[in-house]
Order: C-alpha cells, then sequence, then structure tokens
C-alpha cells in the first residue's frame, strides 16, 4: 500500500500561542506528529511513503533525510519526500500526485485517530477496491472539533456519500437499532482513493480551485463513487489545546 502525507502547512496558529517547532515535529505524546503517521503507516505495509513539506521549514527537511538515512525505531523507511512551499494542502497533493501510482492513502501530517480505526480502515478500502465497488474511502467522523468542518453528506446501509457541505446538511439516520439517533458527520481528513482522483485533481488546479473541499466536491461532480468509513474520534492540531486532547485520545 503507498500513503502519502501532507506537511506543508505553515502551523501560524500554534506559532501564534508559542509553539515554535515546526508543526510536523510537535510531539504527541512521545513521537513527533510525522513519526507517528510513518509508524502506523508502516505498520500497516506500507510500500512507500510520499511525503512534502514546506521548503520554509529546512528543519523539517533534514528530519525526513535521517528517516530516510537511519528509519525508524531501527526499521527502513521506504521514503520519498518533496520540499516545497504551496498555496494549499489541494496544491500540495497536486506537486506529489505524480508519485502516487496506483491506489493510495493520503492524510494532513496533523491528524490524530485511533491507530486499531485506521488498520481497519486500510482493509475496508483495500477489500472495497478489489471489489470494485467504490472509487474511494473516505474517512468521517461524527465527532466535530473543526472550526470550519467539511460535513459529509450520507445515504445508504454501507453509507454512500451524496456531497460535501460547509453548513450542516439533514442528520443521517443509520439503519440499524444500535444508532437511533441522527448524527451529523465531517470529514476526517483521511482519503482512499483511486488513480481516478488523479484525473479530477489535475482538473481542479488547471481550473484555479484552492481547497481540498472543493477537490472533494469534484470527486462526487465528476462521477466518482465514494464511501464513508466512520471513525469514532478524528481531529486535527490547529491549536495548543489540541495537543492536549490528542494527548488524552492516544493514551485511551
Amino acid at each position: 500500500m503507498k500513503y502519502a502525507i501532507i506537511a506543508a502547512g505553515e502551523g501560524s496558529r500554534l506559532a501564534a500561542e508559542g509553539i515554535t517547532q515546526s508543526k510536523p515535529l510537535v510531539k504527541i505524546g512521545s513521537e513527533a506528529m510525522i513519526d507517528r503517521l510513518i509508524r502506523i503507516f508502516m505498520q500497516n505495509d506500507a510500500d512507500e511513503i510520499v511525503v512534502i513539506s514546506n521548503a520554509a521549514m529546512p528543519e523539517v527537511g533534514s528530519h525526513l533525510q535521517m528517516l530516510q538515512r537511519d528509519g525508524l525505531q531501527g526499521r527502513p523507511v521506504p521514503l520519498r519526500f518533496v520540499m516545497k512551499t504551496t498555496p494549499s494542502s489541494m496544491h500540495s497533493f497536486y506537486e506529489i500526485s505524480p508519485f502516487l501510482e496506483g491506489d493510495f492513502i493520503l492524510t494532513t501530517v496533523d491528524t490524530i485517530f485511533h491507530e486499531n480505526e485506521f488498520a481497519d480502515y486500510v482493509r475496508t478500502f483495500q477489500r472495497l477496491i478489489a471489489a470494485d465497488t467504490c472509487d474511494g474511502l473516505m474517512g468521517v467522523t461524527d465527532y466535530i472539533d473543526d472550526e470550519k468542518p467539511l460535513y459529509v453528506g450520507l445515504e445508504g446501509s454501507y453509507p454512500l456519500i451524496t456531497g460535501f457541505y460547509d453548513n450542516p446538511p439533514a442528520p443521517y439516520s443509520m439503519p440499524h437499532a444500535s444508532c437511533p439517533m441522527p448524527l451529523l458527520y465531517v470529514s476526517a481528513g483521511i482519503y482512499g482513493l483511486t488513480q481516478k482522483s488523479l484525473v479530477v485533481l489535475r482538473d481542479c488546479v488547471e481550473r484555479g480551485e484552492q481547497r481540498m473541499r472543493n477537490f472533494q466536491r469534484a470527486l462526487l461532480r465528476d462521477g466518482l463513487r465514494l464511501q464513508a468509513y466512520t471513525f469514532t474520534q478524528v481531529f486535527d492540531i490547529d491549536h495548543a489545546t489540541d495537543i492536549e486532547k490528542a494527548n488524552s485520545l492516544i493514551e485511551s
């Protein structure tokens, strides 16, 4: 399985709150965020891990060079990385897209999730793609802790994604008795995608699109079949208080 990490953001909100480290190197528990993702990907059969980091953060580039040379926790890392400053996450994705042959899983460096759920997500993605029942498996969660969440419209017994919204759509009712209450879901920032998505990505860049959420909308507009995988709790590290939440999550 091929994995990709977008680590090219500036981390300006963390910096404004006194966090001086580059965002990918901020520690959650005892691990830098980028090391945590790489370790988890290695545990889930990574053939290659492609990373893009900000050219304005040379210390991140030095860290990635060290991982290429020395590995992580005694294991060689099949790591490829690009250093470039881009205007958006979508453009960062575009810069590494030539290296993403076949099916792949993409996330941002500050996405925090339960490791056991991620392992099941990877297996589910592989199974669905092998059966040709979808073109992408998008992580979603009903844990909403984002300043500007991207809401996800769902339908079906194994939820099909019908839309991506800046404002809450009608709540989705899971079709089984164990979850009787309607729920709102948001994007978890975890994307399992096929080569079809890269055609859509290129078209988005050529049209002058600027945001990952517009790319996700374009996937549906261009007819790709997207399904949702529900994570119990996922959040991004945007503020100093998020580091405390992340530590609590991984301790649990």
